[in-house]
């Protein structure tokens, strides 16, 4: 097993980004309609959907939930395509 690369630099961090946009735009928010929510700077919501900002999972939590989706559904779905994971992408 190699070394684990940085995970903002990889393909499994970009479809975090790519999911968390879809999310918010599914609730039909804009990036400044859910900062709102979110009490957060709307740059900070477009950093984390380009991953220019490293999101955390309680900020995920957060993120997800004030766009009204359950974070565990889209923890879940996301899980499937890590690498050493129990789901669908990865060994264990």
């Amino acid at each position: 097993m190699g070394a684990m690369r940085k995970s903002i630099h990889t393909p499994e961090y970009a479809a975090l980004c790519k999911e968390l946009r879809a999310v918010r735009e599914g609730a039909g928010l804009s990036q400044r309609a859910l900062a709102v929510v979110l009490a957060v700077p709307h740059s900070w919501v477009a950093k984390v959907e380009t991953g220019e900002r490293r999101i955390d999972l309680v900020e995920f939590c957060r993120f997800v939930g004030a766009c009204g989706v359950d974070p565990i559904k889209v923890f879940g779905g996301l899980s499937r395509i890590v690498p050493g994971t129990r789901g669908k992408g990865g060994r264990r």
